[in-house]
């Protein structure tokens, strides 16, 4: 059996695929074992193994499992979002750390779709501009969008957490791709309104000066109960957790909650806005 040796300092995926192999031979494991384990086919764990594939969020999130390295500072979910990180703003993979284990996510987005509201057409045509810009690279554009689905998918489980958010009239009115990209996105608030577990309002224009953000503002409340914000200027995001600094964003988007427009008012503009484009 041919047994291709790599060097863990080449490449984050080299490193990752290193840990992997290093932790199956510790055990014992043949490829064949760990990818049973794992959920994957051996042909799978191979090239992770070698850094010829790179490593997905639920691949890591077994291999944690499988490992037991899940309740660690080092575990495999961590070194996935970094590597990661080079298509991605300076501070979001932290982030996204947190909002995957989130018991209640507040979100405030203002200008575009927050993106775990976006359907997938908006969000390519979004990836597709920034590359036309030349901000991002083709590969990047395409881990943007399978990035954000694994995002979404993390919020769909047996006790999906609960979500309240705040959208900025400008995010319902700025049109994204054309009417047909629009309505798949307005279709997707609508279905977003209805489930149990979310509320959905808009900040319409006449609040003015009663808007208390200015910028995207995420506040995730973790199982323990403590709180996590997150907002991000043009070039990075900063996750804050000191509750001194926590606290009193809460109490300003409570009161961006009691200022917006109710969740029936909502859901009108977003019917009126999508009769609009047809």
């Amino acid at each position: 059996m041919n047994r291709k040796e790599l060097d863990p300092e080449s490449s984050p995926e080299a490193a990752f695929g290193a840990r992997v192999r290093k932790l199956r031979e510790e055990n014992g494991w043949k490829q064949e074992e760990l990818a049973d384990r794992l959920g994957y086919s051996g042909t799978h764990v191979s090239a992770v193994e070698t850094g010829r594939k790179m490593p997905t969020l639920r691949f890591s999130r077994s291999a944690d499992q499988v490992f037991g390295t899940g309740e660690t500072a080092d575990t495999f979910e961590r070194q996935y979002r970094e590597l990661r990180q080079g298509s991605l703003l300076e501070g979001f993979p932290q982030y996204v750390g947190y909002e995957g284990r989130a018991a209640e996510i507040r979100l405030y987005e203002t200008g575009i779709i927050h993106g775990l509201l976006q359907a997938p057409a908006y969000a390519r045509v979004l990836a597709e501009t920034a590359l036309r810009r030349g901000s991002i690279t083709p590969e990047q554009a395409a881990e943007r969008v399978s990035f954000l689905a694994e995002r979404q998918a993390a919020l769909v489980r047996p006790r999906p957490p609960a979500m309240l958010v705040v959208l900025d009239e400008s995010c319902v009115r700025r049109q994204v791709g054309g009417p047909e990209v629009m309505a798949a996105q307005y279709d997707r608030l609508l279905e977003f309104a209805e489930q149990p577990n979310t509320v959905l309002q808009i900040a319409p224009f006449g609040m003015g000066e009663r808007r208390p953000f200015d910028l995207p503002m995420t506040l995730l409340t973790m199982l323990d109960l403590t709180v996590v914000a997150y907002a991000e200027s043009q070039m990075r995001g900063h996750v804050e957790r000191d509750t001194t600094a926590v606290l009193p964003l809460l109490t300003d988007y409570h009161q961006l909650q009691a200022e917006a427009l109710s969740q029936a008012a909502s859901v009108a503009m977003i019917i009126e806005a999508r009769k609009g484009i047809l």
